[in-house]
């Protein structure tokens, strides 16, 4: 369990409990609510592997976020001229999830006990009134705004692409046995296409990271409900979501990272970001 996290502009609580029915934990979560930051991961493999591969891409996805907003970062490298559009905050986020994938997937080939292990993933760095959010899989982000939840990520799944193709609903892709086979994921090739997106903030937005865990176990309406009736109340609506996924039967990992855009945040140096983070400890 994790605590609450507070600054001026952005709270932050995150949930991660194994579930009823899986005997450990393969979600990972982590945030840096100072810089802006929070990670989310789903793991998959046999034996503890899945619980490897979401722990290391969280883990090089924190320490690559946090040296880029220090100001201390080589990213982001040169892109492919198509890309050169991209936001560079965006293209720091992508490039650190290609990164991640590359380590995930070399360890995955060099240590038998890994190979075949994999990973969801959702990154995310707020800055500037702004949030870049790169993903690959099926763990999802949620906007709340004047009282409506929007799933903002789109899942690469294979229901995902039956419900593109209009041979299935939602309501029946919930269902589906083949609701939880994803068509990405890092670590599991050399290279993996990351799906990465800019959004306009506003303030009392309130983003909801999940694994599936909680959508497959948790109808977006029901979701929906708990955010109007909780959101002013970020650690009760974290473990409100937990135990409803787990009273409609917890039969995976579920994973939530809350955030609340309290106050704007306009653009600032990251020289004098770092100056503001130390007399923060001070």
């Amino acid at each position: 369990m994790k605590s609450v996290n507070l600054n001026s502009q952005l709270s932050i609580v995150g949930r991660t409990h194994e579930g009823l029915v899986r005997d450990h934990n393969e979600d990972y979560i982590a945030d840096n609510v100072k810089l802006g930051i929070a990670v989310l991961a789903d793991g998959m493999g046999g034996l503890n592997a899945g619980e490897v591969a979401s722990s290391m891409a969280v883990h090089l996805l924190m320490e690559e976020l946090i040296t880029y907003r220090l100001g201390d970062s080589s990213l982001p490298a040169e892109l492919d001229p198509t890309e050169s559009e991209m936001p560079m905050e965006s293209r720091v986020v992508q490039q650190a999830v290609q990164m991640a994938n590359d380590a995930v997937f070399h360890t995955s080939q060099t240590q038998p006990q890994c190979k075949g292990m994999g990973t969801t993933i959702v990154a995310s760095l707020f800055y500037d009134n702004k949030l870049s959010i790169a993903h690959i899989g099926d763990s999802r982000v949620y906007r709340f705004r004047d009282n409506v939840l929007k799933q903002v990520t789109k899942d690469h799944s294979f229901v995902q692409e039956l419900i593109d193709k209009g041979l299935l609903t939602r309501e029946e892709a919930r269902v589906s046995d083949k609701k939880n086979v994803v068509t990405r994921a890092l670590g599991v090739a050399p290279f993996v296409e990351v799906e990465c997106h800019e959004y306009e903030v506003q303030v009392d937005d309130l983003y909801l990271f999940c694994s599936d865990g909680l959508h497959d176990m948790v109808p977006d309406r029901d979701i929906e409900q708990a955010f109007i009736e909780l959101s002013g109340n970020l650690p009760e609506l974290a473990d409100y979501l937990v135990e409803l996924a787990n009273a409609n039967g917890g039969r995976d990992n579920v994973s939530v990272i809350l955030i609340h855009v309290a106050k704007p945040y306009p653009i600032e140096s990251r020289g004098g970001l770092l100056e503001r983070i130390v007399n923060w400890f001070e």
